[in-house]
Order: C-alpha cells, then sequence, then structure tokens
C-alpha cells in the first residue's frame, strides 16, 4: 500500500473511532459566513448534483435527501465528503472543503439543504 492509501486508511479508521462517540457528543459545525454559505449551497447543487442529481434525488449516486440519510451516521456521511469513496465515482474534497465546512454540508442534508435563493 502507498502512503497515499496508508493515509487515507488511517485517516478513515480515526473517523470509524469517532463514530462511537454518541451523536449527542459531536459538536455542531461551525456555520460558514455568507459568502461561504452561498459558496457551499453552490458546490452541493452543482457538484455533487451532477452525481446525484440537481436535485439531490439520486443519479449515479445515491439520493441526499433527509428521508434517506435520517439513518446513516454524520460522521460516516462527514468522512465520505472529505475522503471520497474508493472503488465508486465519489471523490475526495478534502482539498476543496474544511472539517467544519463538510459537516456544514452534512447537517444541512440531513434537515433538508438550502436551495440557494
Amino acid at each position: 500500500m502507498n502512503t497515499a492509501g496508508k493515509a487515507r486508511r488511517l485517516a478513515i479508521l480515526s473517523l470509524a473511532a469517532w463514530m462511537t462517540v454518541p451523536e449527542c457528543l459531536a459538536a455542531e459545525p461551525a456555520s460558514p459566513g455568507a459568502a461561504r454559505r452561498a459558496e457551499l449551497i453552490a458546490l452541493v447543487r452543482q457538484d455533487c448534483g451532477s452525481c446525484h442529481g440537481m436535485t439531490l434525488k439520486g443519479g449515479l449516486g445515491p439520493a441526499l435527501l433527509p428521508d434517506t440519510l435520517k439513518d446513516k451516521p454524520a460522521l460516516a456521511l462527514k468522512a465520505t465528503i472529505l475522503l471520497g469513496r474508493n472503488g465508486t465515482a465519489m471523490p475526495p474534497w478534502r482539498n476543496f472543503l474544511s472539517d467544519d465546512e463538510a459537516g456544514w454540508i452534512v447537517s444541512n442534508l440531513q434537515k433538508g439543504f438550502p436551495d440557494g435563493r
């Protein structure tokens, strides 16, 4: 396994350890400022929407609607956003998003993502 693969595996294992913490103890992600929120909404609607459907109802990737995500641990969803999924079209977004931004996206996807208007 190369260095990047080892680093990814370590990050996944670290996040898996955090996933044992009850959700009620997980800190709410910091809300980004208004300008960055607008950028994140556009990123989810356009970039994520290119695979998950422009209305997030599914496409190449699964639906990203509250009903589909309600039983998924927020930390696991955040790990998927930041680290991607090997063997799928899901890329890692950690070069473009902070941990808090990924957490904010997950929190909003689980509640119903804003439409950006």
